[in-house]
């Protein structure tokens, strides 16, 4: 293997190292297949369903194989039963069969649902037999790139972005930089960042780059979960700087906006030019203003990264900022949000409950001003290359919705979807989405 090849590999690897520090704060890991009940015999019943397709997405109907094994010295008897719903709980499909298990044996039972539109839709596999009863909850596509909103986004969209960057580029950012000591092993410089964003908040991140002179680094721009609280991040890859980003009213941000964390998402929400995703959109773009001003940082080689709502401030940040190079959104929250009523608890419930104390605003309103915060807006404005993680178990980025906004981006776009996993991405998106922005940034 000649020199090259190794250093190409040790980059990479280097690369999925850094991204997987970051991620591991925005991302879990799930998932078993298997069930299993046990005697105190030690006898058991054991199950595994095993989908017809790796992601779970489907071209016509969804089919699957539902594995039984039992260890008992006796039969089995019962039921095999599932039932299909929308993402919203009404039902769809349902059917059974009775099965019978002899001893020590096992048997596996093939099931088909036709005649489903194309969406997302829970599914549950349901055992009862004699000595064991289990649940296994699943979710499947049919279709979705046929899925699109009935709801279009305001005239005005992009009018009203135009003026929110109006409005920050009056506002001076005064950054106060100052260097930290690095904690990590991995030799870097480490800086706290504060500057004043939108409407005059001061807001604070920390830029963690490698020890090197004379070198231009790429820069990961690593935006904040709901109320996550970022602090400095550092990796091993000598290409890349890591800019993260404490939005207002958020972890390092708190200082004037300082509220629980159930009232953040609704505050000022009467008034969308007011509302606090406004200024935190806005803090994202003040943050690329200061990569901006870094001679050692490579302002064409900007990655804007995040999940949850990190993931909605990454598609919207890289919409209203053309100078974003590569966007990576896991598990955007918030994406057609009309349609978001029925499907998710949050952030519907606090919604409602401020609406009740604000005699002058109603659901309507709300959602009027909500349209201008919707992550399948920012969407059809993106013009960057973007990668999308899903999980189709998210009961707080329902797999429907987001599916929604990744139909809507018009530039170079890759989905990865993890079918059993809820509000969270595995492993191999990092891995992706490291190789990816290595190959846009042209970083060999």
């Amino acid at each position: 293997m000649n020199d090259a090849t190794n250093r190409v590999k040790n980059m990479m690897k280097n690369l999925f190292n850094s991204i997987l520090i970051i991620s591991s704060l925005l991302s879990g890991f799930a998932g078993i297949d298997r069930a299993n009940a046990q005697s105190a015999k030690g006898d058991s019943v054991v199950t595994q369903l095993d989908p017809h397709s790796s992601n779970g997405l489907f071209s016509s109907h969804a089919s699957y194989t539902f594995n039984v094994k039992s260890t008992f010295d006796y039969p089995e008897v019962g039921k095999l039963s599932y039932l299909v719903t929308t993402e919203a709980g009404k039902k769809v499909r349902a059917d059974s069969i009775h099965i019978k298990l002899g001893a020590k044996s096992s048997g596996s039972y093939n099931f088909e649902i036709p005649g489903v539109p194309p969406g997302f839709y829970k599914i549950n596999f349901m055992i009862n037999v004699t000595d064991y009863d289990d649940t296994t909850i699943r979710s499947f596509g049919v279709k979705p790139d046929k899925l699109r909103s009935p709801h279009a986004k305001p005239a005005d969209f992009e009018s009203f972005w135009h003026d929110a960057k109006s409005d920050l580029a009056k506002v001076k950012p005064e950054y106060k930089i100052t260097p930290v000591p690095d904690t990590t092993k991995f030799n870097r410089k480490v800086f706290k960042v504060e500057m004043k964003s939108l409407g005059g908040l001061t807001v604070t991140g920390f830029l963690s780059e490698p020890n090197l002179n004379n070198r231009k680094f790429a820069v990961l721009l690593a935006l904040p979960g709901y109320q996550v609280t970022l602090g400095p991040m550092s990796g091993p890859d000598p290409d890349m700087a890591i800019f993260t980003l404490n939005i207002r009213g958020s972890g390092y941000s708190k200082g004037k906006i300082d509220e629980r964390k159930e009232s953040w998402i609704i505050l000022s929400l009467e008034d969308k030019n007011k509302y606090i995703l406004r200024g935190a959109i806005m803090d994202c773009v003040r943050a690329v203003d200061f990569i901006y001003t870094r001679k050692e940082l490579r302002q064409d080689n900007i990655i804007a990264a995040g999940g949850s709502l990190g993931g909605l401030l990454a598609l919207a940040t890289s919409s209203v900022d053309k100078r974003i190079s590569f966007c990576s959104a896991a598990n955007p929250i918030m994406c057609d949000v009309r349609n978001l009523v029925h499907e998710v608890d949050w952030p519907l419930i606090d919604i409602r409950k401020y609406v009740a104390t604000r005699p002058d605003l109603t659901m309507d309103k709300a959602f009027d001003n909500l349209d201008y915060f919707d992550g399948k807006n920012f969407a059809s404005d993106l013009e960057c290359p973007t990668l999308v993680g899903m999980g189709m178990l998210d009961n707080i980025a329902p797999p429907d919705h987001v599916y929604i906004a990744y139909n809507e981006i018009k530039a170079p776009k890759h989905i990865i979807i993890f079918r059993d996993l809820g509000h969270a991405v595995a492993r191999s998106y990092n891995v992706y989405e490291g190789r990816w922005m290595r190959d846009t940034f042209a970083l060999f």
